[in-house]
């Protein structure tokens, strides 16, 4: 693939993570050589999780509300931690709350899902 081809592609997938509001910082986003994610490490650790959510659960591995609700915990507290600066976090850390908070998303909407369609 042409360089000029490669930068309109990373242009174009970079606008597409600033407009799904992302703030995409260059200190708390993944490289691949000279090419920075269009997406920061915690919004890639979402994304990621969600795709695992569904793997899971067409795996038929159901996971409890409470889990839930501590996986999305979980990455407030790195968050807040952070927020307060008490610790900086690191984007190791951030993509693996992300990953779990992803993976608690994915189960809420499967739930609520689930729900919506056996009310009817």
């Amino acid at each position: 693939m042409k360089k000029s081809t490669k930068i309109k592609t990373w242009a174009f997938l970079m606008r597409l993570g600033d407009r799904c509001g992302c703030h995409q910082r260059e200190d708390r986003s993944f490289f691949i050589g000279e090419w920075q994610f269009p997406i920061c490490s915690r919004c890639t650790g979402i994304l990621t999780g969600q795709v695992i959510g569904i793997i899971l659960y067409i795996a038929s591995v159901r996971i409890p509300f409470y889990i839930d609700a501590l996986f999305l915990l979980i990455m407030f507290l790195d968050w807040y931690i952070q927020y307060k600066k008490i610790k900086e976090s690191t984007n190791i850390r951030r993509f693996i709350t992300g990953n779990l908070a992803g993976i608690a998303q994915s189960s809420i909407i499967i739930k609520i899902i689930l729900w919506i369609i056996g009310t009817f």
